[in-house]
């Protein structure tokens, strides 16, 4: 879990195989915290990064789950946005995504511009 200014917070989780030193998945969550925790209110990671959480305001997530006959998705499938309107539904192609080459970078440049527009 990552805090940014503005109350954004990134959570993450990937799943390594150190073997072949890939990612085999993972997940990764942009929201915005009504009240940002800090050391009195800190919230565990396992809890907040939850897919609901009160107080809490998903802006968008990425995830490697591949939806084979999602065709606007072929390009970088498996790697896909979830972006609203309809959050849950309305996916959009990530070739920024990888696994085979950290992703973080990518989306702290992300939040970081976002922060600043």
């Amino acid at each position: 879990m990552l805090f940014f200014d503005q109350g954004v917070i990134l959570c993450v989780q990937e799943y390594l195989n150190f073997e072949l030193g890939v990612i085999e998945g993972y997940g990764y969550e942009v929201s915005r915290a009504h009240a940002v925790p800090d050391g009195a209110d800190y919230v565990p990671a396992a809890e907040y990064c939850q897919a609901s959480y009160p107080g809490k305001d998903k802006l968008y997530w990425y995830d490697s789950f591949p939806h084979p006959n999602d065709l606007s998705l072929a390009v970088t499938d498996p790697h896909h946005k979830h972006v609203p309107p309809d959050i849950k539904h309305h996916r959009i192609p990530a070739p920024e995504l990888s696994f085979t080459r950290p992703n973080l970078p990518f989306l702290i440049d992300e939040i970081e511009q976002l922060l600043r527009s």
